[in-house]
């Protein structure tokens, strides 16, 4: 019997088959965590890593980048600048921004995980075939690669505020109202991060 594919056609059997598999993933690479960065929660560890990739980002863009709020990526930096994760210093190109850089031992910490996940993965690599570590491979870099593009182009150009929402016809815009910005491939889930 042929399997009829559901309303959303294959890629959802798809997804959830990777999903399945990501929960492995994602628990080597929490065991990592909890060994290397224990001291730092994983919302804490995504914004040192946003950091990493984009040296001297403001706080709007990593608020945007972790999608929350303005007060509670604050907060977070808050939180991170207490634990010598991050340093805060005047943006070089508009004195009313602050960019954000790593410390050194942020990035002492961020080098102990990679090596102590890395050693883990590889473990579980050396356990599968050649033909399927090469198939994850060329899979896991085509996602990693449509997955950025779809989030480049949900982000604004650096320096221009994000467009607002266009107010409905029938009633005038709420200046208190929240827009959320939806992540190109998963709304609602992390930002796509580069951590290696």
């Amino acid at each position: 019997m042929t399997e009829v594919p559901g309303p959303d056609g294959p890629e959802a059997s798809i997804a959830a088959a990777l999903d399945d598999a990501a929960a492995t993933l994602l628990a080597v690479w929490e065991a990592a965590r909890e060994r290397t960065t224990s001291r730092l929660s994983s919302a804490q560890l995504r914004a040192v890593m946003v950091v990493e990739q984009h040296d001297g980002i403001n706080l709007r863009r990593l608020a945007t980048r972790l999608d929350m709020l303005l007060s509670s990526a604050s907060r977070l930096c808050d939180r991170l600048v207490a634990a010598g994760m991050l340093e805060r210093e005047p943006s070089r190109t508009d004195r009313r921004e602050i960019s954000l850089h790593l410390t050194p031992e942020a990035r002492r910490l961020l080098a102990e995980l990679r090596t102590d996940r890395r050693r883990r993965l590889a473990g579980v690599l050396a356990a599968m075939s050649p033909a399927g570590r090469q198939a994850l491979l060329v899979g896991m870099r085509e996602f990693d690669e449509v997955a950025r593009e779809r989030e480049d182009a949900t982000e604004p150009p650096r320096g221009l505020p994000a467009p607002a929402a266009p107010p409905a016809p029938a009633a005038p815009p709420v200046p208190s109202a929240r827009v959320e910005r939806t992540v190109g491939w998963q709304r609602g889930g992390p930002s796509v991060t580069r951590s290696a």
